[in-house]
């Protein structure tokens, strides 16, 4: 075998074992619902196999932001002001979002997407207008109004392959983003390209990419949440056990294509009569259909992120109300919702302000 084509062959190898391996450690879906007075509600759940230290975030107006540059140095990226306040959750104890809204109604979050992504290639001189993959969020709510603005403002910039310690490396990302107007975009890094898509479904889970999702759904158009007929034979009826036959074939699985069908299958059925106000408690119905319990999902030994084996979990749910303005979590220790309004935060505070997820929303702010 010559050299070129066995580095190939190792470079695909390497290609299905970090889609069998990462892949399996991570769960994230997404979705967005209309409200019945123009409104929208945006949900997801956050999986992983280790705790990312997630906190409640606001973020204020006409802040100084520094992103991280290729050597992986916080502040030697790109360096930004925040046009927009921002409501959300933060993780691995940095001044960033997973998850969260804008006050011009733009909402979002970044999930894990291993063995499709591959970022951007940064030049040392092209370092100081790049920001690390897990920057994505915290740029694109604190500067952009609607997903046709993120769409244009990241082309501007660069995505760089700056590692994080927490992930032993570069954190593999896509991210959803939802506007104000009912608008949603995948933006995605393949083959060291960025791509950006128009997503007509509102529905992101984890790899593959989403357009190989979007094919996907071809083979399930025929699921419905209408009954089937009975079928007579003579003078015998044969008719179904009980209701829910029309959606015999969706998969109930936990991997990342199944719960993008079923995202998808929910989100197109859901009630249209009910207000945005009211659709945060469908999108939380939705969300108890995509959380992983202790123990179903084995992380083996090693683990993710280099830990000793465990288990994969539903950290936090998450639904934004886009147009009145206010971010719902509950935990995996706390059922109970907790909230931050956009209406109830400083949004010309000198700093950021963080909330602890664990103590009923209780403020602490950065040193």
């Amino acid at each position: 075998m010559k050299s070129t084509k066995l580095k190939r062959w190792l470079a695909s190898c390497m290609a299905m074992l970090m889609m069998l391996g990462p892949a399996a450690a991570q769960a994230c879906t997404s979705f967005l619902l209309p409200g019945s007075d123009g409104g929208f509600v945006y949900g997801r759940t956050l999986e992983f196999g280790m705790d990312i230290d997630s906190r409640g975030i606001a973020i204020p107006r006409n802040l100084p932001m520094k992103g991280t540059g290729i050597d992986g140095k916080a502040g030697s990226g790109l360096h930004w002001t925040s046009q927009y306040a921002v409501i959300g959750a933060s993780a691995l104890g940095l001044p960033i979002v997973v998850d969260g809204l804008n006050e011009k109604g733009l909402a979002g979050g970044m999930l894990y997407a291993p063995g499709i992504t591959e970022y951007q290639e940064v030049a040392p001189s092209e370092s100081a207008r790049s920001i690390a993959s897990y920057e994505m969020l915290v740029y694109a709510l604190t500067s952009f109004a609607t997903v046709d603005e993120a769409r244009e403002g990241f082309k501007q910039i660069k995505v760089n392959r700056s590692p994080q310690k927490a992930f032993n490396g570069t954190v593999d990302l896509h991210l959803t983003l939802h506007d104000a107007s009912g608008q949603s975009i995948v933006i995605e890094f393949i083959g060291g390209e960025m791509q950006i898509s128009d997503n007509p479904t509102s529905v992101l889970t984890n790899a593959p990419h989403f357009n190989w999702h979007l094919n996907n759904l071809g083979n399930y158009t025929a699921v419905s949440n209408k009954e089937p007929g009975a079928i007579k034979l003579d003078n015998a009826t044969i008719a179904p056990w009980s209701s829910g036959y029309g959606t015999l074939g969706i998969p109930g699985d936990w991997s990342s294509p199944s719960r993008f069908v079923r995202a998808f299958f929910m989100t197109r059925n859901a009630p249209t009569d009910k207000t945005t106000e009211q659709q945060v408690a469908t999108a939380f119905h939705f969300l108890n259909n995509f959380d992983i319990p202790p123990g179903l999902i084995s992380l083996g030994e090693g683990g993710f992120g280099g830990g000793g084996g465990g288990y994969e979990i539903t950290y936090w749910a998450a639904v934004s109300d886009l147009k009145n303005q206010v971010f719902y979590l509950r935990t995996h220790g706390n059922p109970a919702v907790q909230t931050i309004e956009m209406s109830k935060i400083d949004p010309e505070a000198k700093a950021i302000e963080y909330f602890d997820l664990n103590d009923s929303w209780n403020l602490i702010r950065l040193n």
